[in-house]
């Protein structure tokens, strides 16, 4: 029976599933009788770091992941009984870093990914099992676990299924904590459909989850490729349309300010009808992040066409700009600083 679940499951000594787990000082986890069998044997370093132990080390019960694994391994385990497991974690872990790691080294990563495999057809057990996914997520030295465990296409198939909009945005959040590691961006980008569902999150969501599905897309987009797969996706229009309407304002407005770092993010911006009025409206009426960005976005923009340049012009930005120059940000001033000798470069 062993063999069917993950190898986190059993005993690093015995090899067999736990039945009784408990943690070494060192962290690690081990099953009582074979890890005392071992101390037993006057053993005092730890089986897995070889680093030493206490003459008489205190085993500690491990009784998260005894439940978990219980819950697992039972075929009597209710739906209620695992679903009051994953709250209890959710809410443990969210501020205690020790039990994330803990949990980690325990298994819980896999076992938690095969809890949200199982959750569709239920919007409170699917929510529980991303709430306590984010939880262990914000550990720097799980994200790379979690992405070599599946994660990404666990969190993926929620956004693309008919799931709740709030396990829909847990969902983004998740993408966003783990997109903080370089490699997973990359990673994140290349599986199938994960930007396209960020950018139909912003494209048909509503609320939350439009706001971190931007988020979530500005995290990953700072690794190049992205960019490219973001626009081919169609986010550019998009995101304009959002800008426009005012809705995600400045998290639009950050996604667009790095999109048009590559040269498909500028010529679909050139396409996009009324593009640099929109732009305008932000450096206008925004808040100081959307008015960084739009500067940022409309330099990046003059400095590729005389064509926007000269809309820029037609629509009072240099008049615009010499006064943000003035601005208490020292970010806006000298993006306002930028534009104003992109303009006057132009002519």
């Amino acid at each position: 029976m062993a063999a069917e679940f993950p190898d986190d499951f059993k005993c690093p000594i015995s090899l067999e599933l736990m039945s009784d787990p408990v943690i070494l000082p060192s962290g690690h986890t081990f099953d009582r009788s074979s890890i005392q069998r071992w101390l037993d044997a006057g053993h005092r370093t730890c089986p897995i770091t070889k680093l030493p132990l206490p003459d008489h080390p205190y085993l500690i019960p491990n009784h998260a992941l005894r439940r978990l694994i219980s819950n697992l391994t039972s075929r009597s385990s209710t739906p209620n009984s695992k679903l009051d497991s994953l709250s209890r974690l959710a809410k443990l872990t969210k501020f205690d870093p020790s039990l994330r790691r803990q949990l980690a080294e325990s298994g819980a990563l896999s076992a938690v990914l095969n809890c949200l495999a199982t959750a569709a057809d239920s919007p409170p057990f699917q929510e529980k099992a991303l709430s306590l996914l984010l939880n262990l997520s914000l550990d720097d030295d799980n994200k790379v676990g979690l992405v070599a465990e599946g994660a990404i296409g666990r969190v993926v198939g929620v956004l693309r299924a008919g799931s709740s909009p709030d396990c829909r945005a847990i969902g983004c959040t998740v993408l966003t904590s783990l997109a903080v590691v370089e490699v997973n961006k990359a990673t994140i980008g290349a599986y199938p459909d994960a930007i396209r569902s960020l950018v139909n999150l912003l494209d048909c969501g509503r609320g939350r989850e439009v706001k971190e599905a931007a988020t979530a897309l500005y995290a990953v987009c700072s690794f190049p490729d992205n960019r490219r797969r973001a626009v081919e996706c169609g986010a550019v229009p998009i995101l304009a349309r959002l800008v426009g309407g005012g809705a995600g304002l400045e998290r639009a407005v950050e996604v667009l300010s790095s999109l048009v770092k590559c040269r498909e993010g500028r010529v679909e911006m050139g396409r996009v009808f009324g593009f640099v009025g929109v732009l305008v409206k932000v450096i206008s009426f925004g808040g100081e992040k959307g008015i960084q960005c739009a500067l940022f976005t409309l330099n990046a923009l003059c400095s590729c066409s005389e064509e926007v340049c000269d809309e820029a012009q037609r629509q009072g930005v240099m008049e615009i700009c010499v006064g943000l120059m003035e601005d208490e940000n020292e970010k806006i001033r000298r993006n306002a600083s930028s534009l104003v000798q992109t303009l006057s470069g132009s002519h």
